[in-house]
């Protein structure tokens, strides 16, 4: 289809506007459109009228027009927990945004995964875990490993092929490591809900570093050495690369992705194979 350009008064061809592709956004929050937003933060000040001027001020230069205070509650004396709401300008090209990279292995089932791991490895898939450091919220390794699993999904535990060790939390990174030799792990994952002071990256780095000494010669990661995965809901800055480790998961990760991902990782291609191609 040709298109044809419009002529001027000079009758010269002008060129055709090239199409909008846009696809523009703002925030909603009682309208479609009209740009509200919450937000939530903290002050080091005691709870007062002075106080909630300093938030509204905060505000105002975060490019929230017009702002107001629609909760206050100290924290203690010398601090007050603020709830923001006010109109940004800001608009976002939702079209210019690229989509995230869809998931790199297919999404197994239970039997899936059992028969790749004994057609693959011809025995059980060893998977040591923990919570390190002074990480004490064990929700989230109990969410992947243990049997009740998350989310409608069984752990790890409920997977026949699959040897799990779950050390709980405040484990030390030299009895993370220690355990995983003794177990001759397949597969390490660390767990980490607290984050204040970026906790969560200092001990994975930390571990990453204590299993790259300890497996010096090691090609890769189930080629002389563990392969290491980190979760939890503050991940989302970093790259694996970043870290030292093979895969980050973060908020909302079900056992099941966690089960396929080492089957992907660990397994021989060639030993998977879906239930729909074997029907």
């Amino acid at each position: 289809m040709t298109v044809e350009s419009p002529r001027g008064a000079t009758g010269v061809e002008t060129p055709a506007e090239p199409a909008d592709t846009r696809q523009v956004i703002r925030p909603y929050g009682d309208t479609t459109g009209d740009g509200m937003v919450q937000m939530s933060f903290t002050l080091p000040v005691p709870a007062g009228r002075r106080s909630e001027a300093a938030a509204l001020q905060l505000a105002g230069k975060m490019g929230l027009e017009p702002a107001s205070v629609v909760h206050a509650k100290p924290m203690g004396p010398d601090f007050t927990f603020f709830i923001v709401y006010g109109r940004v300008n800001h608009l976002i090209d939702y079209a210019g945004i690229p989509a995230p990279p869809e998931r790199e292995f297919p999404l197994l089932s239970a039997k899936e995964v059992n028969h790749a791991i004994r057609r693959g490895l011809n025995r059980r898939l060893v998977v040591v875990g923990a919570c390190i450091g002074t990480d004490a919220h064990t929700v989230g390794i109990d969410a992947i490993l243990n049997v009740k699993g998350f989310a409608g999904e069984k752990g790890l535990e409920y997977y026949r092929e699959i040897h799990v060790v779950n050390m709980g939390a405040q484990v030390t990174v030299p009895e993370l490591v220690e355990r995983a030799k003794a177990d001759d792990a397949d597969a390490v994952l660390v767990s980490q809900v607290v984050t204040q002071k970026n906790a969560h990256l200092h001990n994975t780095k930390q571990a990453a570093a204590a299993f790259h000494a300890e497996y010096p010669t090691a090609v890769a990661a189930g080629m002389g050495r563990p392969l290491l995965v980190v979760g939890g809901p503050r991940f989302d800055t970093v790259t694996p690369e970043d870290l030292g480790v093979d895969r980050i998961f973060g908020k909302g990760t079900t056992p099941a992705e966690v089960a396929s991902y080492l089957v992907h990782a660990l397994v021989p291609s060639d030993a998977i194979q879906r239930e729909e191609e074997s029907e």
